[in-house]
């Protein structure tokens, strides 16, 4: 058993942290639409109910921050994966591609949240599926060869 050089990781490494800190930040916008939000219902003197207000903002930013939850395993251990089975190179264009990606989520759902999902989320997922498509085919095309 070899083990792994921590320089030949570098990329998925920085594509790793880059990631966890976006998650964090779509964490701390999450706080502060629901801090803000619960401040502007007061003062109109209403109650705001985190949870079943239903207020459109807060259900962006909620939305913002669950997308990336769910899809957090299979992206991460994919990219793994791939960063050791296949090449870390591949991996880290890929993640970074990946990373960037979920980076515009907020920005294509919008600040509030309508009756549906805008088509421009698109732009975001389809380019997330499209790089987890990839992890995966480049692991099976590993393992046949």
């Amino acid at each position: 058993m070899h083990a792994l050089d921590i320089a030949d990781q570098t990329g998925p490494i920085v594509v790793t942290l880059i990631y966890l800190a976006l998650y964090y930040a779509f964490q701390i916008r999450q706080l502060q639409v629901k801090t803000r939000l619960g401040r502007e219902y007061l003062a109109r003197g209403e109650k705001f109910d985190r949870y079943f207000s239903q207020d459109r903002e807060m259900l962006a930013a909620d939305r913002t921050q669950l997308n990336m939850l769910e899809h957090m395993p299979p992206f991460l251990a994919l990219f793994w994966l791939n960063a050791v089975f296949v090449g870390p190179g591949g991996a880290t264009i890929a993640g970074g591609l990946y990373v960037a990606a979920r980076a515009l989520y907020p920005l294509v759902l919008g600040r509030r949240l309508g009756r549906g999902i805008r088509a421009q989320v698109l732009i975001s997922t389809g380019t997330g599926y499209a790089v987890l498509a990839y992890f995966m085919g480049a692991l099976v095309w590993q393992l046949l060869a």
